[in-house]
């Protein structure tokens, strides 16, 4: 067991604690800004202790990091367990409700920009449209549950359940939901 200890006598050093765990995992400033919905000039003076977070950008923080909140509360390194298991609630997500879907980020966050996976839910007629990733992105797609259809560039197919799509996603492309029910799909994102 993991164990967190937050003196009484003095604040917990939550920039320290942040710098460390943003930089084990390979992201800039602007990266977890992104991913927490956290401005980046706030970030660097949490970071550089100008700054005291609230509970609430904390809990956003943890959940961008993919760690308990008590880890950034932490005073001191801990010891890192073996086999870590990551909480339903503690893995995070990229809502798009205006779009009808949601992203929950499976990968770790130090391969974020290298290799990148997600369980994508996409309600009935919810889509998730990307603009162009990086030259020789591609994804790999696999539906678990309802219906999916993948349209890149002029090309589009439905997708069976089971089956993975593979496709180039270094040009715009669009994961849709034409059926009636939820859809879910495992995505994987590989960088080149």
């Amino acid at each position: 067991m993991m164990k967190t200890t937050v003196s009484i006598n003095s604040p917990p050093e939550v920039g320290a604690a942040l710098q460390r765990l943003r930089l084990a995992r390979g992201l800039t400033l602007e990266d977890l800004s992104r991913i927490a919905g956290v401005s980046k000039s706030m970030l660097s003076q949490i970071e550089r202790e100008k700054a005291n977070p609230t509970i609430a950008i904390t809990w956003r923080l943890a959940n961008a990091l993919g760690v308990p909140i008590g880890e950034l509360l932490a005073s001191a390194q801990r010891h890192i367990e073996t086999i870590r298991l990551l909480e339903s609630h503690e893995t995070p997500t990229l809502p798009g409700p205006h779009a009808g879907y949601v992203l929950r980020i499976l990968g770790p966050m130090e391969l974020a920009g290298k290799y990148e996976w997600y369980e994508l839910t996409l309600a009935p007629g919810g889509e998730l449209v990307s603009q162009p990733h990086d030259p020789g992105t591609v994804e790999h797609l696999t539906l678990l549950h309802g219906a999916i259809e993948i349209e890149v560039g002029a090309a589009e197919k439905k997708v069976k359940l089971g089956a993975t799509a593979r496709y180039p996603a270094d040009q715009q492309h669009a994961i849709r939901n034409p059926g009636k029910t939820e859809a879910k799909a495992l995505l994987i994102v590989i960088h080149r």
